[in-house]
């Protein structure tokens, strides 16, 4: 066969694996593990959008998933990446089971997160067996390969082109492996590590082989290691928990010099630069007299002085470029800003400069992207919500150039760069065991899909704004949208707090002078938005504690809201005033997390539960309860109110996954739901058919059906990627349901 010849055949073997991966029947039927072997190849856009919407729809061909739930999940993930068409396909696809499709997606959200990472992601390395805590790129033999650190005490190396592990892996270390550099030392390329077994270990990586014996002189585990030339010399830095530096001579396989001492109560990291023709160490950690940043001069071995982080005396990463020829320093720690030091000079640069998402950052990485020096940093969107994050930043102007997501809710704990066959890729080390590729630069992220909330939906609720129908979303992000439910496109965004921390908690729409208005909280006031301009038109003030529940109704013809929150209160507005009606309700023994209202005998009611684990019925007309709390339920996280038969209902949601239905006039339990196995944050009802039905949602990632005349749930789940908090239903029907930080619009076939 010619070289002609050979080039046909590749061709033709990437048009089969394209067609097979563009075939939405094959998606959905194909075995996860035979789908999954092609979705490294694909090449044209068509497949590679496929790629990633099956990376998205989060098959795994270790879990047995059914192609009825296959299709669901792959339709929205479709939806997500903004191809409705290519969702319709897929739920066009027959199964064998399940096949009258009660809900497909109309449209999703896509926000950066899991789905950037879908549409980037090259590879997933796998096989250690404990979380891979190091990682560092280097070439050997002219191929790029990544060499790996783990809690289970290997050390492991990987083609970056075939993402293949090469030889066995490298033992040696006592336990865990928690630091990884790698450099030339007599022209051979080895690897240095350190581990908590408190050695320094360097590795041949060529032929796999331990060079001389471990070592020894840290008193505690070595959190981190960096590589440099002194002096015509190559030398491995490591600093371990105890605050001690180390300089070791690879040539000599020796210790050079005293410890350098005096720095951090633990170094976090270690990295190298020359500056001014001196190699420099940098180390961070935590220190109380504020040198949380200590520079050594490598040749000395003495400290050169300090960057001073002011009041912040804790850093966690730190990172070294070459800017317009000139050595820089970026740190980084846990207030989530990031630090740009001169070198020469160890003044600061500009101001600290603070991502829009991260609150603490652990790790750094610099990279060359298209001739523009970048930041690459993992860390969390806060100490309490452990949710990684990966972001790309621009250091000059803390402007995020990219979101690279996160593939899991487990933690990235280091991060590299490499260039493989041309592209520049970041390498993610993650606490669950992997190590994920991902592209950087421009032009990778497939489709075209429509950014969601920046944290996750909380509220949810379908009105009608200037003839079009609208959802209107609230988020912890701090945020009200409206989505025009035809053309899933943003209508207005409103930032409803300052402080983008405190997050939104409840949402409610009303008619109000001719104009559609949402009432949304995250505080102890409810603001007023008009949803068709997104400006605020006011704010009702009177609870001294956070709001967490809103509803609206009318009274004598006037439209109220009836609000309720940790204050254990309960309270009735004047929407066309914004002034209270009559004094606040009061009974409740905890927090109040829900209320809804309905109509029961020509008397406005409302309804509320909450963390005292009763459900209470008020008379806003009276201002006053209705007889005795009903107690037998749980702590209520969310309420609804319906009719079944001639009985009014109210349906509530419930902490331990129970979902409740309350007969009003009869003042009972009348029903106990099961089949949620977390927590129930939403709940709407509906009918089906003529039939009362309710829907609810939560974190278990489902949103369910209930007949509520029968009392039991109605067909199969929907699945989702996340914890579902926000269901509403249309007015033609469909369901808006807030997943994660995404919003979707679903339609009933």
């Amino acid at each position: 066969m010619n070289g002609t010849e050979r080039f046909a055949a590749v061709l033709a073997e990437a048009a089969k694996v394209d067609a097979r991966l563009s075939d939405p029947a094959f998606l959905v039927r194909g075995a996860p593990e035979d789908v999954h072997a092609l979705l490294d190849q694909a090449v044209s856009p068509t497949a590679r959008l496929a790629a990633a919407v099956y990376r998205l729809s989060g098959q795994d061909p270790r879990r047995d998933a059914s192609p009825h739930r296959r299709r669901g999940l792959l339709a929205l993930a479709a939806a997500r990446f903004g191809d409705r068409e290519l969702s319709r396909r897929i739920s066009d696809v027959p199964v064998g089971e399940g096949d009258d499709v009660r809900w497909v997606a109309d449209w999703a959200t896509g926000s950066g997160g899991r789905l950037h990472r879908a549409g980037r992601s090259l590879h997933t390395l796998t096989g250690h067996t404990g979380e891979v805590a190091a990682v560092a790129a280097t070439v050997v033999g002219g191929r790029a390969v990544a060499v790996t650190g783990s809690a289970d005490g290997t050390v492991r190396i990987w083609d970056l082109a075939t993402r293949r592990q090469v030889g066995a892996p490298l033992t040696g270390h006592r336990s865990g492996v928690t630091a990884v550099a790698a450099c030339l030392v007599d022209g051979r390329a080895v690897a240095v590590t350190g581990g908590q077994d408190r050695t320094v270990q360097v590795w041949d990586l060529a032929d796999g082989r331990r060079v001389g014996e471990p070592l020894t002189g840290h008193s505690g585990a070595v959190c981190a290691v960096a590589t440099a030339m002194v002096d015509g010399r190559p030398v491995a830095v490591s600093g371990d928990r105890d605050g001690v530096v180390r300089v070791w001579d690879l040539a000599a396989h020796a210790l050079l010099g005293e410890p350098l001492t005096g720095s951090q109560g633990a170094v976090t990291g270690v990295v190298t630069a020359v500056v001014e023709g001196r190699t420099v160490a940098v180390t961070t950690g935590w220190d109380e007299k504020e040198r949380a940043v200590q520079v050594w001069d490598l040749a000395t071995r003495r400290p050169v002085g300090p960057l001073d982080t002011g009041e912040d005396r804790e850093a966690r990463a730190v990172a070294t470029a070459v800017v317009e020829g000139r050595p820089i320093a970026l740190t980084a720690g846990s207030d989530g800003k990031l630090r740009r030091w001169d070198l020469a000079s160890r003044e600061p640069m500009q101001e600290a400069r603070t991502g829009p998402q991260q609150q603490s950052v652990a790790v750094i990485a610099t990279a060359l992207v298209e001739g523009r020096m970048v930041a690459i940093t993992a860390g969390w969107l806060d100490e309490c919500d452990p949710c990684p994050t990966l972001e790309v930043w621009d250091p000059a102007t803390g402007e995020v150039l990219d979101d690279l997501g996160h593939g899991t809710d487990s933690a990235i704990l280091a991060v590299a760069t490499a260039e493989v066959d041309g592209r520049l890729v970041a390498l993610a080390a993650f606490e669950d065991k992997t190590v994920e590729m991902v592209g950087l630069g421009p032009g990778d992220l497939t489709g075209s899909p429509v950014a969601g909330h920046g944290r996750p939906v909380r509220a949810a609720a379908a009105t009608v704004v200037e003839g079009r129908p609208v959802a209107v979303t609230a988020g912890e992000d701090g945020a009200v949208r409206a989505w025009d439910l035809d053309a899933g496109a943003v209508m207005s965004t409103g930032r409803v707090l300052t402080e983008p921390t405190r997050p939104m908690k409840a949402l409610a729409t009303a008619e109000l002078d001719g104009r559609t208005v949402a009432l949304t909280t995250g505080d102890t006031l409810v603001h007023l938005w008009d949803a068709a301009t997104g400006r605020q038109v006011g704010a009702l003030q009177g609870h001294t504690l956070p709001v967490t529940a809103v509803a609206v109704t009318a009274l004598e013809k006037r439209p109220v809201a009836v609000t309720s929150g940790w204050d254990r209160t309960v309270r009735l507005w004047d929407l066309t005033t914004q002034r209270p009606l009559g004094e606040p309700l009061t009974g409740h023994t905890g927090w109040v997390w829900a209320v809804a209202t309905t109509v029961v005998d020509d008397r406005p009611l409302a309804v509320t539960t909450g963390k005292d684990e009763t459900v209470r019925i008020w008379d806003l007309a009276a201002g006053e309860p209705v007889g005795e709390p009903l107690a037998g339920g749980d702590w209520g996280l969310s309420v609804a109110a319906a009719v079944v038969g001639d009985r009014p209902v109210a349906v509530t949601g419930c902490h331990d996954g129970t979902v409740r239905m309350w007969d009003l006039a009869a003042r009972r339990l009348d029903g106990l739901l099961t089949g949620h196995t977390g927590p129930v944050r939403a709940v709407a009802v509906t009918a089906f058919e003529g039939r009362p039905v309710a829907v609810t949602g939560g974190d278990d990632a489902t949103v369910r059906f209930w007949d509520l005349p029968a009392g039991r749930q109605m067909g199969p789940e929907l699945l989702f990627p996340s914890e579902v908090r926000a269901v509403t239903v249309t007015s033609s029907g469909g369901l808006v349901v807030g997943f994660g930080q995404e919003v979707a619009a679903l339609a009933r076939r």
